[in-house]
């Protein structure tokens, strides 16, 4: 398996098909074009999500396991459904 070296436009537009999948705003997301070993979802200080894509994991293996990545960052208040 080869390393990831960039992260590319394409790869960047499947990251955020998950997220938009996840109702988080673009804004609020921000994936840096370097791949790290290992990646990591991370709360910034800004309160941005950070997504650092694993260099050494097959990208599409890494990106099916995103979404439960993210939503152990995410509040509990996803039910505001509930009114």
């Amino acid at each position: 398996m080869s390393s990831l070296e960039t992260v590319s436009f394409q790869h960047i537009t499947r990251i955020l098909g998950v997220t938009d999948g996840l109702e988080i705003s673009r804004e609020a997301v921000e994936i840096p074009l370097s791949p790290e070993s290992p990646g990591v979802v991370r709360r910034l200080s800004n309160g941005k999500l950070e997504i650092v894509v694993d260099a050494e994991i097959a990208f599409d293996d890494w990106l099916q396991a995103l979404p439960q990545k993210i939503q152990a960052l995410m509040p509990e208040s996803a039910e505001s459904d509930s009114v």
